[in-house]
């Protein structure tokens, strides 16, 4: 039996495992993807504290390496389950069980992406999620930003401050969004936006973006915008289906935690994009996964 089982190694899984290893706890980490975690898919990240840039891949191996140099233990597996049987946390993944003390749940969550041909391909070579991440890469450009809501409408208004132009392509009549924030918006000379249309394809060349298809609902025409890069906020969709039916889970199926990052079952904690929270980014994550790892340390 661990002390304490990590479910997902991102940034919020790999912190939660060092904290916990430093605390002399016995440490399992189960990942079924990638190890690093969404961070993988950035080309360059600017905004993490000690580094002026650096990839995602680079930064995740740093955190591996710096994981593994203190001994943990890796599972490349599928979670399915969690279940408490009198105070032993059972972590049912499709190979096995793997029984813990405590357990931390750091499977973060993906961005919703459209589903279009191309797309896949493209994530990084235009195509990204996060203005805040990616958006200074395309000052004095023209990006769409893809959706409606409110996550669409703050992209853009990041993007409105550094591009030449901002397009906002959303699928309904209107923006669905706060109306003070989308007013103020559209004020902006260098903000407009197209409705009742949606995402068909991507041009391209070299592997970079030139421009997005679109297909317009209420006049049935079909055209392309020429952009330099495309932002997609569209929402998240949080990693935790595994949890269905064990009441930690809110209506959008993030786990419920307040900054304690303790969940409603005893032992079980959360960290990372995947708790209830107003801000997802790398650091975030990180501060999850000490807080998660000292408070489950404590327990064992």
């Amino acid at each position: 039996m661990y002390d304490i089982i990590i479910i997902g190694a991102g940034p919020a899984g790999l912190t939660a495992a060092l904290y916990a290893l430093r605390a002399e706890k016995s440490v399992l980490v189960i990942e079924k993807g990638v190890f690093g975690g969404q961070i993988t898919f950035s080309p360059k990240i600017e905004n993490y504290p000690g580094f002026a840039a650096l990839s995602g891949n680079e930064l995740a191996d740093k955190m591996m390496e710096q994981v593994l140099s203190h001994g943990a233990e890796f599972e490349m597996e599928t979670v399915t389950g969690l279940v408490d049987e009198n105070g032993v946390k059972k972590v049912v993944t499709e190979g096995g069980v793997f029984e813990g003390k405590t357990v931390i749940i750091a499977t973060g969550a993906a961005h919703r992406h459209l589903g279009v041909p191309g797309e896949e391909e493209l994530i990084g070579g235009g195509i990204s999620f996060c203005a805040v991440c990616d958006g200074a890469f395309y000052s004095g450009q023209t990006v769409a930003v893809i959706g409606g809501g409110n996550s669409a409408l703050q992209e853009a208004t990041l993007l409105s401050d550094t591009c030449k132009e901002v397009i906002l392509v959303q699928n309904l009549p209107q923006l669905t969004g706060e109306k003070r924030l989308a007013d103020e918006l559209l004020a902006k000379p260098n903000v407009s936006a197209i409705y009742n249309s949606t995402v068909s394809g991507f041009e391209s060349e070299n592997g970079a973006v030139t421009g997005v298809k679109i297909h317009n609902a209420a006049t049935g025409e079909d055209g392309a915008l020429p952009v330099e890069g495309v932002f997609v906020a569209i929402g998240l969709v949080p990693a935790t289906d595994f949890l269905k039916g064990t009441g930690l889970l809110d209506e959008y199926g993030y786990v419920k935690a307040d900054e304690s990052c303790r969940t409603a079952m005893p032992g079980v904690f959360v960290a990372g994009d995947c708790r209830t929270k107003s801000v997802r980014q790398i650091t975030t994550a990180t501060a999850d996964g000490a807080t998660a790892a000292l408070a489950a340390a404590a327990l064992c």
